[in-house]
């Protein structure tokens, strides 16, 4: 059972059910044996061999490290799940489709999709106890699914930093009083229409806020467009440099230095976001931005629209299909309750976004009041809120020196931890393929170093004065149609490839003392996952590629050529594509016809299952049920399964 009952456990709960907890003590005869027997075992039986014999078994000899309790884990999945897309996403997205209304919608598709493909990536990384490819020896089909996640993983966070590197020059500009982009500055007083009202209209129509974002942080005036990115912009160079060695050092140690490092990185934004709300809430106008924010538009519910965007934000602001959440996952103890992580987390996920909107729309209220204009003129998405709309709110305040340092450190521990969750699945992906890299603290160091220094010169061109429309590509390419695919397929091949009853067995399994109502929910997950979740994600990419069809991509006034939106559909297109591309290589290494070789290559590796045997005294169990087995296994033969069947009956 140890490696083929993926398949046979739906087939027979009973020799499922009762095989697994020997399974854990008995290595891989148990499992061999009672499995049904097919047509497939030919290539297997050598692997079993390979598996059990003494030579390679590397679990032993290179042990993977595991959390220094459960709440260094749930804190970095919960700095990991809430990050820059709270804040300035959730909000805008929240006012422009209906105020509360939106709610509805967004909470049905986090009840039918994020929920359950959370559980999912979690329970499969915890299981196996290996990362985005490795995992996938539960069905080496699509092993590709992994190689998908990488890719995004490599996208993500090339740009990502550059929105930590922001976040710094802010961050020191901020130190100077009065801030640079308000309207008390020297340079900006010939700007402001009236620096007593704060009125920001200029000839060109243009903030002192927009001028500052557009002319002496991104320099994109410099810059004619996609093609023309122009030379690196030193001070931001400076910043990402800075951005990339924080990020070495809080991970050189793994999860030892990380895990510690979120204990204030994932709780400093809670603090700075109810400081924000309670200074939001003195202030006059706020109540108007807080009612514009939430005031019901009940019509926008027939709007497709809407229900994609709620769809959407689930999908991304939970960290959905990147692998970050399956490796940070692969690090927790065996039985740690899975169900128990997934409901904290995705409910704290969501109700951060929620109170994020009063904290940012009161302070946007009392911009508009004291501009004398609608809210709606000084909202905005993305980086325009966060370095535009909100810097010139926090400039009109009381002390507005104060509140800028706190923001901007808020948006730093924001972006940093979900910057963490990213990096760790593409480590974590890498070291599972290389072991002695866990081992050997000097190859580690120096992977770990090369890593950020790639991405270090990558991310070189997207700070040139033109690097913000490389910036808006990649963001709006790299988490498009490619990564609803991968969690497609994802939600697919466990289902109906691996098994659902199976992987539902399996989370029983790893929930020792599971309570009755696991049982339950189960049943509910297991009607998302088979068919709720796959439907929703099909409307999703469907949506995705009729507006992508539909709409051109833009960044302010300038509009992509057709060649740099194709550019950013082929980097989509080959995150997704990774799942076809292994998919056939794994059916061309299997023998017979491809009905045979499909069959094969859905089967779960006879490696599966030992990995999660990570604590020591599993090991050493496994390895004297080894010691005991080995002579029965090293000469197992298709004849041998068939005769030895009912021995599994009698022992289940």
């Amino acid at each position: 059972m140890q490696d083929e009952s993926g398949k046979a456990g739906p087939g027979s709960p009973a020799v499922a059910g009762g095989a697994q907890n020997s399974v854990h003590l008995n290595g891989h005869t148990v499992t061999q044996n009672g499995n049904t027997p097919t047509a497939t075992p030919a290539p297997q039986p050598q692997c079993e061999s390979q598996a059990s014999s003494p030579t390679p078994t590397p679990n032993p000899i290179v042990p993977r490290e595991q959390w220094g309790g459960k709440y260094e884990f749930l804190l970095s999945c919960m700095g990991y799940c809430v990050g820059l897309a709270n804040v300035w996403r959730f909000p805008y997205l929240c006012y422009r489709n209906g105020g509360g209304v939106f709610l509805i919608p967004y909470f049905i598709m986090l009840f039918f999709t994020g929920v359950p493909l959370f559980l999912m990536e979690l329970s499969l990384g915890q299981y196996g106890a290996a990362g985005p490819i490795m995992v996938w020896k539960c069905c080496p089909l699509l092993k590709g699914i992994g190689i998908g996640m990488l890719c995004v993983s490599t996208l993500v966070c090339l740009y990502y930093n550059i929105i930590i590197a922001w976040t710094f020059y802010y961050l020191g500009s901020s130190f100077q009083s009065p801030l640079p982009w308000s309207c008390e500055a020297i340079a900006n007083i010939g700007l402001c229409g009236n620096a007593t009202t704060g009125n920001s209209s200029t000839g060109k129509g243009l903030s002192p806020t927009e001028i500052f974002w557009s002319e002496r942080v991104l320099g994109v005036v410099n810059s004619e467009g996609l093609h023309d990115p122009g030379p690196v912009r030193w001070p931001l160079a400076l910043c990402l440099l800075a951005a990339w060695i924080i990020v070495f050092l809080c991970m050189l140690k793994g999860i030892r230095s990380s895990g510690k490092v979120v204990y204030v990185t994932a709780t400093i934004p809670y603090i700075v976001l109810i400081v924000l709300i309670i200074r939001g809430a003195t202030l006059e106008g706020s109540l108007q931005g807080v009612a514009f924010y939430l005031t019901p538009d009940w019509a926008r519910l027939a709007n497709a629209q809407v229900w994609n965007d709620a769809a959407s934000q689930i999908f991304y602001s939970l960290g959905i299909g990147v692998g970050g959440l399956l490796s940070m996952a692969s690090y927790n103890k065996f039985d740690n309750n899975v169900i128990r992580d997934t409901l904290i987390i995705t409910t704290g996920n969501c109700a951060t976004s929620f109170f994020a909107g009063f904290a940012i729309f009161s302070i946007l209220g009392h911009m508009a009041w004291k501009k004398g204009v609608p809210v709606a003129e000084v909202a905005d998405s993305g980086p325009g809120l966060a370095f535009v709309a909100y810097p010139e709110a926090l400039a009109l305040l009381p002390g507005s020196v104060f509140w800028s340092i706190i923001f901007f450190i808020m948006l730093f521990m924001l972006g940093i931890d979900t910057l963490f969750g990213n990096m760790e699945g593409i480590t974590t992906a890498v070291m599972d393929e290389f072991p002695h890299l866990r081992v050997n603290t000097l190859h580690k160091s120096l992977f770990l170093g090369t890593l950020c220094f790639g991405f270090y010169l990558m991310g070189l061109l997207l700070v040139t004065d033109g690097g913000i429309y490389w910036f808006t590509l990649i963001d709006s390419f790299s988490t498009s149609f490619g990564l609803i695919i991968i969690a497609l397929f994802m939600c697919i091949g466990i289902s109906f490839f691996y098994g659902v009853n199976q992987f539902c067995q399996d989370i029983l399994d790893m929930i020792c003392h599971c309570p009755p109502w696991c049982g339950k929910v189960l049943l509910y997950f297991k009607a998302c996952w088979i068919f709720f979740t796959p439907f929703i994600l099909l409307f999703i990419l469907t949506y995705i590629f009729i507006e992508m069809y539909n709409t051109s991509l833009q960044y302010g006034s300038y509009v992509y050529p057709r060649w740099g939106k194709a550019l950013g559909v082929c980097m989509a297109a080959t995150c997704c594509l990774q799942i076809l591309i292994w998919a056939i290589v794994a059916i061309s290494k299997e023998t017979g016809t491809l009905k045979d070789r499909f069959q094969k290559c859905i089967q779960p590796l006879n490696s599966w299952r030992v990995n999660n045997l990570n604590s020591t005294e599993r090991v050493e169990e496994r390895v004297e049920a080894e010691r005991v087995d080995a002579p029965f296994t090293v000469t197992l033969t298709d004849m041998d399964f068939t005769a030895m069947a009912w021995e599994t009956g009698s022992e289940a």
